[in-house]
């Protein structure tokens, strides 16, 4: 029996796509969400297995290693794309800011990555962990600080796992820039944030899926960061 791969926060954007690329391929597919959305429902009749997930708390990460545990007995890869994207307010505490940034970006990759390592070891095929990270890993943002740093530890969460996990488990990081827009996005805002690129488009999913995939198909990549940004360290 295949084993299956993890997917956090797969209800929407990136996660969705890829859960919905592994299902194509026969590849079963544990998948988180914090919010239900019509796409949950999708994805369970596509034959994935959806777990709801808080992984605000350390109480919420310890309830969810438990219900995975019960589900499977092994993993063929954790793909971290959990994610949120708070600002810096004066209407928030910015110790509550770094507090929510670090815990959902950095510590609970870091507990499940731990809790999960036999099942991980258990698999008869090759797995892997990525991290799913962010172009501001290499420059900082002056809006979004504490999101950016705790970033920037899941970045170096990577080197650390590859260490520790090595050669049975790769570990990898992917770092986007623009995928993707929001419905409702200005023209103005699209055409001067394709101006930050090189290449000047926004690839959609299908670009970051591409990058999973070939992640998990090679054998030889481990404690990497792989940009995908366009160019935009460049421009």
């Amino acid at each position: 029996m295949t084993a299956p791969i993890l997917i956090t926060g797969a209800s929407q954007r990136i996660g969705l796509a890829f859960a919905k690329h592994c299902l194509e391929r026969d590849v079963p597919i544990i998948a988180t969400y914090r919010t239900h959305r019509p796409a949950v429902d999708d994805l369970v009749q596509a034959g994935a297995t959806c777990l709801h997930a808080d992984f605000a708390s350390n109480a919420g990460v310890d309830a969810f290693i438990d219900t995975l545990r019960a589900q499977t007995p092994t993993l063929r890869a954790i793909i971290h794309n959990a994610s949120d994207w708070l600002p810096e307010s004066p209407d928030t505490d910015p110790a509550d800011v770094m507090a929510a940034m670090m815990q959902i970006h950095s510590t609970t990759p870091y507990r499940i990555n731990l809790a999960c390592r036999d099942l991980l070891e258990n698999s008869d095929t090759p797995t892997d962990i990525v991290h799913m990270t962010d172009y501001v890993v290499e420059k900082g943002s002056a809006k979004h600080i504490a999101y950016a740093a705790s970033k920037a530890a899941l970045d170096n969460l990577t080197l650390s796992f590859a260490r520790l996990l090595s050669p049975g488990v790769k570990v990898n990081s992917i770092a986007p820039s623009l995928i993707m827009f929001n419905e409702g996005d200005s023209e103005a805002y699209r055409e001067k944030t394709l101006k930050k690129s090189l290449l000047g488009i926004a690839p959609g999913e299908t670009a970051a899926v591409q990058t999973l995939q070939f992640l998990l198909d090679n054998p030889y990549i481990t404690g990497r960061r792989i940009g995908l940004d366009g160019g935009r360290n460049l421009v």
